[in-house]
C-alpha cells in the first residue's frame, strides 16, 4: 500500500508577499523575482516563506 507522505518545513525556492492593492498574498519564485500565483481567499499559502509586507 502507498505512503501519504507529507512534507515538512519551508518550500525554499520560493516566498509569498502581501498585495495591499488586492489585500491577497501573492506567490514568486525567489530566484527571477517573477510572480506565480495570487490567493483567492486572504489566508497565505501553507509552507511558503512569508517575506516582509510590502
Amino acid at each position: 500500500m502507498a505512503k501519504n507522505v507529507t512534507r515538512t518545513g519551508a518550500v525554499k525556492k520560493r516566498d509569498q508577499v502581501w498585495s495591499p492593492q488586492n489585500k491577497r498574498w501573492t506567490k514568486r519564485k525567489k530566484q527571477t523575482g517573477r510572480f506565480m500565483d495570487q490567493k483567492a481567499d486572504k489566508k497565505p499559502f501553507k509552507g511558503v516563506r512569508k517575506k516582509k509586507k510590502i
